[in-house]
């Protein structure tokens, strides 16, 4: 099922092109637009589902997967030493798309410009 007015599910139907990292029958993993890190891309389930709201017990092999994948497209996108893992939920949460999706962002450390002493 999907909303006909949601970019993510244009997306997950392949209406609006997006940079792939991973696709199955139940998810779609893809590089974010608007990048918070030097690596990041999301997760999301093709079934549209507008947030953890409206996930429930039914939906548990679906968000499990979800979850299950990050660490191995982490690792395959080149996040070998760590990475954050954020879920937006409703306008508080700050969720600007309203379809279900997990952020995974990395990359290097930043470079100090001060120098240690110790």
């Amino acid at each position: 099922m999907s909303d006909p007015n949601c970019i993510f599910c244009k997306i997950v139907a392949g209406q609006i092109p997006s940079r792939k990292v991973y696709e199955d029958d139940d998810i779609l993993a893809f590089h974010d637009i608007n990048p918070a890190a030097p690596v990041h891309f999301l997760i999301v389930p093709k079934l549209h589902l507008v947030n953890l709201y409206d996930a429930d017990m039914k939906h548990q092999a679906l968000l499990g997967k979800m979850l299950g994948m990050v660490g191995q497209l982490a690792r395959e996108q080149g996040l070998n030493d760590g990475f954050r893992v954020v879920v937006n939920n409703g306008r508080v949460g700050r969720q600007e798309v309203y379809h279900l999706h997990v952020h995974v962002m990395g990359g290097p450390e930043p470079v100090s410009s001060g120098s240690r002493s110790g």
